[in-house]
C-alpha cells in the first residue's frame, strides 16, 4: 500500500517504508540501531550476505525452489546440508550452484541454499549425496539472536 526503499546503515541493507524512513531522520545516525527489515549485510571483503530476516520477502518471488521431506527438516534447521534422501521436490531445470529457497513439504519457507547438482543430476544420485548446500535457515533466529539484529559480536551481547 505504500512505497518502500532500501537503505544502507552500518554495513547492513534495510528494507523500509518511506514513511518510517522519514521518521528515522529525527534520530542521530550513531544512535540508530536499525530501521525496517534487515535484508543482509556487507562483509569486510564487501561481499553481500543475505540474512534470514529477508526470507518472507524473497520466498514470494523465488524462481527456483527445493522442498525437503519432514524427516530432513530438523537436520536442515540445525544448519546441515540436504542429502538426496531428504529431497522432497525440486524446481524443474534448476542449474547447479543456483541459489534457491528451501521449503517444507507443506510449503512453509525454511531458508536459503545453493544447489549442489542440477535437477537432472539429482535424479541419478545416491541417497547419501549432497543435493543442497545450507546457507541460512529460520533456526538462526534462535542460534544467533544476539548478533542477528544488534550489529554483531560483543556489542550485541552487552546491550541485551
Amino acid at each position: 500500500d505504500e512505497d518502500y526503499c532500501f537503505r544502507l546503515h552500518k554495513e547492513r541493507v534495510y528494507y523500509v517504508s518511506e514513511a518510517l524512513m522519514r521518521k528515522a531522520t529525527n534520530v542521530n545516525r550513531k544512535q540508530l540501531m536499525s530501521v525496517g527489515t534487515c535484508f543482509g549485510k556487507f562483509t569486510k571483503t564487501l561481499k553481500f550476505r543475505l540474512h534470514i530476516t529477508a526470507l518472507d520477502y524473497i520466498s514470494q518471488y523465488a524462481k527456483y525452489k527445493v522442498w525437503v521431506k519432514p524427516s530432513s527438516e530438523l537436520s536442515y534447521l540445525y544448519g546441515n546440508n540436504v542429502l538426496k534422501a531428504g529431497l522432497g521436490r525440486i524446481t524443474e531445470n534448476t542449474p547447479q550452484y543456483q541459489g534457491v529457497v528451501v521449503y517444507s513439504m507443506s510449503d512453509v519457507p525454511l531458508g536459503f541454499g545453493v544447489t549442489a547438482k542440477t535437477t537432472q543430476e539429482c535424479r541419478k544420485l545416491a541417497a547419501t549425496d549432497v543435493v543442497l548446500y545450507h546457507q541460512a535457515d529460520v533456526g538462526e533466529y534462535l542460534r544467533e539472536e544476539d548478533t542477528l539484529y544488534a550489529g554483531g559480536g560483543a556489542q550485541g551481547k552487552a546491550e541485551a
